[in-house]
């Protein structure tokens, strides 16, 4: 860990509502005038669209129907450790990018100045921008550990951030998300969800363990059969239940007085309703992201 070059990870699985937690953050920046270096974390995937396609394939040909992007055999774990480690030591590293969309491979074929970036492929290596405050890594593996290759990413992270919806609401808001942007039917989501299942447990649930603060969406309307839900729970339909792992020096009484209609459920849990999720990241993240910037400062 380093105040000098401090790490951020935002972590959490597949619909799990990250973007919310970086558009937060992205808030803060702009406010303090932090220059933040950006890791996306489909970048570190192993395996580009078709590569994972065929590798799947083969996978379930030979009896193994649980290989997904959630597990190591599709990821570069040691890079993510690597990349915070040396960021860290340096204030630098190399980062890539994964093309979703056409437009995105505009962008990007010129900002390469290149003309072969298609969606589903991932971009050449480049240096981050040597005047980053910090490293802000955002996606499926922010605090990555694998026993078998000796692999700790968080022992590396200076402030990791977890999103974790209780899990039938995180399996409505993938279904939905698949239907509505990559066209996918609930049955084909399902399969996936089944096909992940082994990883996820093994190595995406273990991650909020060692997180430093969660943020975990609780509805308040019937999920208890996502597969059936016709529509995603709204924000007034849940509350948002936020838990800190040391909070020892934690403002509560700040923070309730902040956030209307907040309250605590526990010494170290904060709840809060569900349509003021992205007033209550900022709330609890600014003073966080000012320590921070002040110590490193220091250094």
């Amino acid at each position: 860990m380093s105040s000098k070059h401090p790490v951020i990870a935002v972590t959490g699985s597949s619909g799990a509502g990250t973007t919310t937690v970086k558009r937060a953050f992205e808030n803060i920046f702009r406010r303090e005038k932090i220059v933040a270096a950006v890791i996306e974390g489909d970048s570190l995937h192993s395996l580009d669209r078709m590569a994972f396609r065929a590798a799947a394939a083969a996978a379930a040909a030979n009896g193994h129907n649980t290989f997904s992007h959630f597990g190591p055999e599709a990821n570069h774990f040691d890079k993510i450790e690597s990349m915070f480690k040396e960021y860290g030591k340096t204030g630098m590293c190399k980062r890539r990018y994964y093309v979703h969309s056409e437009a995105e491979a505009v962008e990007l074929n010129k900002h390469f100045g290149l003309t072969d970036l298609t969606p589903g492929v991932f971009t050449p290596w480049e240096d981050i921008e040597s005047n980053s405050d910090l490293l802000f890594y955002e996606g499926l593996h922010g605090m990555a550990k694998d026993e078998a290759q000796g692999i700790d990413a968080g022992k590396y992270v200076d402030l990791a951030i977890g999103v974790v919806p209780v899990v039938n609401l995180e399996w409505i808001q993938k279904i939905h998300r698949d239907k509505a942007e990559r066209g996918y039917s609930a049955e084909a989501t399902v399969d996936t969800i089944m096909r992940r299942m082994p990883d996820y447990i093994k190595y995406i649930t273990p991650q909020f363990t060692h997180t430093d603060i969660n943020f975990q969406r609780v509805a308040t309307v019937d999920t208890s059969n996502p597969f059936i839900a016709r529509d995603i729970p709204t924000p007034d339909e849940s509350f948002v239940v936020v838990r800190f792992r040391e909070p020892n020096g934690v403002d509560f009484q700040y923070m309730l007085a902040m956030i209307p209609g907040s309250f605590m459920s526990r010494a170290n849990t904060l709840v809060v309703p569900g349509g003021k999720m992205s007033h209550a990241m900022e709330v609890i993240l600014a003073p966080v992201m000012h320590d921070m910037i002040a110590n490193k400062k220091k250094k």
